[in-house]
């Protein structure tokens, strides 16, 4: 890993996986999960403390509701709500029940209150055997007319909801989906290629500029691209296995990011020692947008 290092360490987690993060704004908490654990974490910045709850599956993504104390679980196999304070689990639906090879994976709300996720292929061969969905206001799950894919990643949406990106990390290719708010997929173009890069696009959201913050497993990194798709910025972790960002902080202008020890031998730990760990940094020149709540019923 090179370069210099330009997000510092918040909380030393010692996640697994890592995931997930996403700022409350009501709570002034941060939030994200450690997927292989079953742990949903808290950290309050004001106060410092820490807090977590475990889960009855893999927490692979979720969302908040307009009850700040219960959110919208995308686990393993199925899509819950949760509430906080009676660490009760409500099922919603089954996900992909036929499939014993998949999982929920990435999932994140739409400008409209939508919560959209995608599914990814465990096996060791990861084939093209994940989907994306949206889990409407109804609480009617519908599978978008997008290709299928092995790993979906990097769901986020434009600032006017016009538009989704989202990715299939072992294709290294980030997509944007114009014509997402009408339901027309002839609209879905390269937004960012990584190429022969070793480093694969995860977790990924949008600032106030409309700009896309992408965590790329593998290399380190977050990288900052323009409404058009090029690199505006850079920026370096100790660790090289960064999953997902998030923009927050009583001012919108903190970057959290998490990471993982998944896959990283002994040796590999000994020289990453923060890895698991929740990263931040303040951004003096971006902002970012407060988090969009899951719209159906409760």
């Amino acid at each position: 890993m090179s370069g210099a290092k330009q997000l510092d360490l918040l909380v030393d987690a010692q996640n697994h996986l890592g995931e997930g993060v996403l700022w409350c704004e009501r709570s002034r908490r941060v939030y994200w999960t450690d997927i292989v654990a079953q742990r949903l974490h808290c950290y309050c910045p004001d106060s410092g403390a820490c807090k977590e709850w475990i889960m009855p599956d893999r927490l692979s993504c979720f969302a908040f509701t307009a009850d700040e104390n219960i959110f919208l679980l995308g686990l393993a196999s199925r899509l819950a709500y949760f509430d906080l304070r009676t660490e009760t689990v409500t099922d919603i639906c089954a996900v992909e029940a036929d499939l014993q090879m998949t999982r929920v994976n990435d999932g994140r709300c739409d400008r409209q209150g939508r919560f959209v996720f995608g599914t990814m292929d465990e096996r060791l061969s990861k084939e093209l055997t994940g989907s994306f969905y949206r889990l409407n206001h109804d609480l009617k799950l519908e599978r978008l007319s997008l290709p299928k894919i092995a790993i979906a990643n990097s769901i986020c949406f434009s600032v006017d909801g016009s538009a989704m990106y989202f990715c299939d990390s072992i294709g290294k290719i980030i997509y944007r989906w114009d014509g997402y708010a009408r339901g027309d997929t002839s609209q879905v173009t390269v937004f960012a290629d990584l190429g022969s890069d070793r480093a694969a696009p995860d977790g990924a959201t949008i600032d106030a500029d409309g700009f896309l913050w992408s965590a790329q497993w593998g290399g380190a990194r977050v990288v900052r691209y323009t409404p058009g798709g090029s690199i505006d910025r850079t920026l370096h972790l100790p660790v090289s296995q960064p999953s997902c960002v998030c923009i927050g902080g009583t001012q919108l202008n903190q970057l959290f990011v998490t990471t993982a020890q998944e896959s990283l031998s002994v040796g590999m730990l000994i020289e990453e020692p923060l890895a698991g760990g929740l990263f931040h940094k303040l951004l003096n020149d971006v902002r970012g947008l407060p988090e969009v709540r899951f719209g159906g019923r409760i």
